[in-house]
């Protein structure tokens, strides 16, 4: 087995493009992930390097070698295992939505830890809280929040049909189906009833936020591979921002909070912009391990 590891590392060594927002995918990581998913075990990169490699026969050799060869022409790696990790999930994914980041991991811990604050604050029970995830993709933030928060109500929502469809399997996958459901419109829309209206404890949202004209400069891993609709925010980049910071009082209760990631750049304007509408007292940027503003809380 170590001459066979040996020699499918050293392929993709020599050509694999690493990218800089997937931190967790290295040689090793992604070539035990394209091991375990040849031999039927499908597993995140996080994960399989967590776990024995199993045995591979000739047929499985043959499916590595087939999965090493779109790897390295630029298939995600993600796409190819069906399997990525967030916020210690192993969540199902594919080319129907964003495959989640480590980055917005930031903000799921952010949403988190808010909504414990707010139990506590309250002296209830923070599984009771209401939660709403805004372009909810795969579903990730508003899973990972209902797995933190045992018996908080969590409502996804997201313009496209095929990601609300992996997000639907992604809470069947983890057996959370009872506690999140998922609805399909754009943005707040499909939650413009008197259900929501003041209703909601928490407001989550990972908006597309990167500039119509900078979408096709990016990658081919992300521009050939993931759906557009997860990364173009519009001309500026802010334009779907700026609608869920027009929208979200209308849904928040009084002492809710709103939390969005942002894009590299955008967080002390945009978190400026926020302290001017007064329609927040309480205003805050989390930054990340560089110090970058990459998540915005503020209270309603």
């Amino acid at each position: 087995m170590n001459d066979l590891y040996a020699d499918f590392s050293t392929q993709l060594a020599a050509g694999l493009n690493l990218l800089p927002d997937k931190p967790e995918e290295t040689t090793d990581s992604t070539l035990r992930a394209l091991w375990h998913a040849a031999a039927g075990l499908p597993l995140s990169a996080s994960a399989a390097l967590r776990a024995q490699l199993p045995t591979l026969d000739d047929a499985a050799q043959q499916r590595l070698q087939a999965l090493l060869d779109q790897r390295l022409a630029g298939t995600p790696l993600a796409h190819l295992t069906g399997r990525q990790a967030f916020l210690g999930l192993e969540l199902l994914a594919g080319p129907e939505a964003l495959v989640p980041r480590r980055e917005t991991e930031l903000l799921g811990r952010t949403a988190i830890s808010l909504a414990r604050a707010m139990a506590d604050e309250d002296g209830d029970d923070a599984g009771q809280l209401r939660v709403v995830d805004a372009c909810t993709g795969c579903g990730n933030l508003a899973l990972a929040i209902a797995h933190a928060l045992p018996g908080a109500q969590v409502v996804g929502a997201d313009i496209s049909e095929e990601a609300l469809a992996l997000a639907r399997r992604n809470a069947g996958h983890l057996a959370l189906q009872d506690r999140v459901r998922f609805v399909a419109g754009d943005l707040l829309a499909p939650l413009d009833t008197s259900e929501f209206h003041g209703q909601v404890d928490l407001l989550t949202c990972n908006p597309p936020y990167i500039s119509s004209s900078k979408v096709a400069q990016m990658d081919a891993e992300i521009a050939a591979h993931e759906p557009v609709l997860a990364f173009d925010g519009g001309p500026l980049g802010v334009g779907i921002l700026m609608r869920l910071l027009q929208d979200a009082p209308r849904f928040l209760r009084p002492g809710g909070w709103l939390a969005f990631e942002v894009g590299l750049g955008q967080g002390s304007s945009l978190a400026r912009r926020v302290c001017a509408s007064r329609q927040w007292r309480d205003v805050r940027e989390v930054a990340d391990e560089t110090g970058t503003t990459r998540v915005i809380a503020a209270r309603a």
